[in-house]
């Protein structure tokens, strides 16, 4: 086992440092200038021009630019916002925590509510409740989450005045379970269509099959035997959908005004904060593959014939 998590930690370093380096690429080697984008519409001199990108690096090749992020990130140092020079660390600590609520709420409820009507759905397959769950996922999976989160907020909140249309500046748990309920609707689509899928075609498997002829409880053989095999592809998919949870919360987090992560990168790609949209893609890089590497260790909990070497 320790030899295959130092091995996935070692394959961790090239996919790191590609999708940094894919980030900081298309924020600083683009066509467009941050410095003279910060001055609008006003008359900027030149020299101050280039003594702003001096003082900033951005007058260094952009290779040069990336090798001292790196030094920098190594440090713990995440560079500074070119209009407000507040580090990008502490602009991030202040977003971040709600996002990561946001997330975790939208994950829990993708794990309960789609992985349990993947069961109900895949144990009696082609009924009429498993048909009604390939509907309504199907409306899920088509449905733009921008048109959901309208609808959602006009409803619940216009309509029947149940919810804020809009969150606070520090919004509390209660406030955002209707934007996670949103965030999570395509995740738990997939969900329930993967489990229903998985659960089903286990239904049909010799061993199923040997459990019941045993005589074993039909408690032990549906959460034991059925659902263990069941749960390794959901397992997978959950395993990545933490990190996309935290990415697609853009859109969400526009809707309900919320002051997250995904307003910052919205409003730092606006202002052509680079140092700000890297910082905080960097972070949702090393969620992927911790998360990633989770769940292959997961593997072996779930199907104990699996084995690392």
């Amino acid at each position: 086992m320790g030899r295959y998590v130092a091995r996935r930690l070692l394959q961790m370093i090239p996919v790191f440092l590609g999708s940094t380096l894919l980030v900081f690429l298309m924020m600083y080697a683009l066509p467009g200038d941050p410095v003279r984008a910060l001055a609008g519409e006003q008359h900027v001199d030149a020299a101050q021009i280039a003594s702003m990108k001096a003082d900033l690096g951005l007058d260094q090749p952009i290779w040069q630019q990336y090798l001292n992020y790196l030094g920098n990130l190594f440090q713990g140092d995440l560079g500074n916002q070119i209009g407000t020079q507040r580090p990008v660390a502490e602009v991030i600590s202040d977003a971040y925590p709600i996002t990561v609520r946001l997330a975790i709420f939208a994950f829990v409820f993708t794990v309960v509510a789609g992985i349990s009507l993947g069961i109900v759905a895949g144990l009696k397959a082609e009924s009429l409740r498993d048909r009604g769950l390939l509907g309504l996922t199907l409306v899920l999976i088509s449905m733009p989450s921008f048109v959901l989160g309208f609808l959602v907020q006009y409803f619940f909140a216009f309509q029947l005045g149940i919810a804020k249309p809009n969150v606070s500046l520090e919004p509390t748990n209660t406030e955002l379970i209707m934007p996670a309920i949103v965030l999570a609707s395509l995740s738990l689509a997939y969900v329930a269509r993967l489990t229903r899928t998985s659960v089903a075609e286990n239904m049909r498997a010799d061993y199923m099959r040997t459990a019941v002829a045993k005589g074993l409880p039909r408690r032990r053989v549906i959460g034991v035997h059925l659902m263990r095999n069941s749960l390794i592809p959901v397992v997978t998919f959950l395993g990545t959908d933490i990190g996309a949870l935290m990415g697609g919360a853009i859109v969400t987090e526009g809707i309900f005004n919320i002051k997250g992560v995904g307003s910052l990168v919205f409003e730092a790609l606006g202002k052509r904060e680079g140092a700000t949209v890297v910082g905080v893609v960097t972070l949702l890089v090393v969620v992927y593959l911790i998360c990633s590497l989770l769940v292959d260790l997961l593997y072996a909990v779930l199907d104990p014939r699996i084995r690392y070497a």
